[in-house]
């Protein structure tokens, strides 16, 4: 193994041996159905990651093994590994699985302590049940280590805080954010303008402007929100209600669901829904409704800025160039609050230690500037990335020329979002969290659908979470 700082400038031995890895990846590529025809790794691929004073071969001939989920951003990320392999040496093994199962395997392989996955696209409200059991490692120690860690190349602090702050559990670091989602209000501007409406600034306005658009005769809802029962589908979307209301999760050290504020959040929830959304909303997740509103049929929703993807596709929907965004309308506190959201990589505790050194420099290469920008605006295909992880990026021109499709103040409304309507606990961060996340989704259902008035709802899902909570 080569100790020496990698040269921006190697030497013909050096280039030979390139090659030699280049061709051993190109067969590679061919067995791997998803890395079939990925460009084989150029010098000028590898400069910009070489210019880190780090040694990327340190663990060179070490494999690890990533899961992540089937999505384009990580498709993306899957096209250039035959990049990193070849500037490190490192063989790396994706695995695809589904959203509904990888929290789940995630949690199996890192609780047996079998060291499957080096790393993992991890839920973010999942950290507190791993660093509670010691099933992964602070991750200070490897920024902090200048053999693994150049941080003026790396700028760990040009990743969005919002997303650094939900991979962290008491100001360490857990997780490096990778890919992530802010939500905002998107609506018709060109309805909007025609009634003479604004992008709403309070949910009494949001309210308002649905009323006016609502003409379900002619197939146009005024407002959808995710109704779906799940810790990641309506328990998205009522945690910003619950804050906006001027709600919390705890009183004391007490996780308590049916406070005044949050019956009123639900409230609000079941009677802005019942009136002014389609009655399948209930059970719609955020493709359902980005869908509806491609095809003309919502005059505003709230979810993920990624939807932007769905509904500008020019081949699929018939809105496109139609659309505004704004952030999350203040509730009756004067508090705005979004969704924090990400699939980060955690480095798994079980590890050999040189496994986990080539799970870092993964992580790191995955997440640094430069692949970013390679899985964004510098990647093929029409649809470019729009969850990169770096402030910088989001205000550069490149991503602006990217993103011009998408609509009226597509950046803004979610760069302003991200910087001033965070919350860490939006939802409530407890090792707990996956069976309260449930409970809660179930209650909340339950009253969308009217088989539960609100609060006696929320007092069923309390008395079930304070069992939880003592057990």
């Amino acid at each position: 193994m080569n100790d020496r700082l990698p040269s921006t400038d190697p030497s013909s031995a050096a280039r030979r041996r390139l090659l030699r890895q280049g061709a051993a990846l190109g067969a590679a590529g061919l067995a791997v159905p998803w890395l079939a025809g990925a460009a084989h790794a150029q010098e000028a691929d590898l400069a910009p990651y070489r210019s880190a004073k780090i040694n990327w071969r340190q663990v060179e001939g070490e494999s690890i093994a990533v899961a992540v989920i089937p999505a384009s951003y990580f498709d993306h990320l899957g096209t250039l590994l035959p990049q990193f392999e070849a500037l490190t040496g490192i063989k790396v093994r994706i695995e695809k699985v589904p959203p509904g199962q990888i929290r789940q395997k995630a949690t199996l392989d890192l609780s047996s302590r079998t060291g499957t996955y080096g790393t993992h696209a991890a839920d973010p409200m999942y950290y507190p049940l791993y660093v509670a059991n010691k099933w992964v490692d602070p991750l200070d120690k490897y920024l902090d280590d200048a053999s693994l860690t150049d941080p003026a190349w790396f700028r760990y602090d040009d990743i969005l805080k919002a997303w650094r702050d939900a991979d962290s559990i008491g100001g360490k670091p857990y997780g490096i954010p990778y890919d992530g989602e802010v939500t905002v209000q998107v609506y018709r501007k060109d309805l909007y303008d025609a009634k003479g409406l604004k992008p709403a600034a309070t949910l009494d306005e949001l309210v308002a402007n649905a009323k006016a658009l609502h003409d379900p005769a002619n197939r146009l809802y005024g407002l959808a929100l995710r109704g779906f029962a799940g810790a990641g589908q309506n328990m998205y979307i009522y945690p910003s209600l619950l804050k906006g209301f001027g709600g919390g999760w705890f009183k004391g050290k007490d996780v308590v669901v049916n406070s005044p504020e949050a019956v009123q959040a639900l409230e609000w929830y079941v009677n802005t829904l019942s009136q002014y959304a389609p009655p399948a909303v209930r059970n719609w997740n955020w493709p359902d409704i980005a869908d509806a509103f491609s095809q003309g049929t919502l005059g505003c929703y709230i979810d993920a800025h990624s939807s932007a993807a769905v509904i500008t596709n020019p081949e699929k929907s018939k809105v496109a160039g139609k659309i505004g965004y704004a952030r999350w309308p203040k509730g009756p506190r004067d508090k705005c609050v979004t969704s924090i959201w990400n699939w980060g990589f955690p480095i798994n505790a079980a590890l050999p230690e040189k496994a986990k050194k080539a799970t870092w420099l993964f992580i790191t290469w995955a997440t640094s500037a430069e692949t970013q920008a390679r899985t964004s605006w510098k990647s093929a295909g029409a649809a470019k990335r729009s969850g990169i992880n770096r402030l910088s990026l989001w205000k550069s021109p490149e991503f602006a020329d990217a993103m011009k499709g998408a609509g009226d103040n597509f950046i803004q409304a979610a760069l302003d979002s991200l910087e001033q309507d965070t919350d860490v606990e939006w939802r409530p961060r407890v090792p707990q969290w996956p069976a309260i996340g449930e409970t809660m989704a179930t209650g909340i259902q339950a009253a969308l659908v009217g088989q539960k008035k609100p609060k006696a709802a929320l007092d069923e899902a309390q008395a079930r979470i304070a069992q939880l909570m003592k057990g």
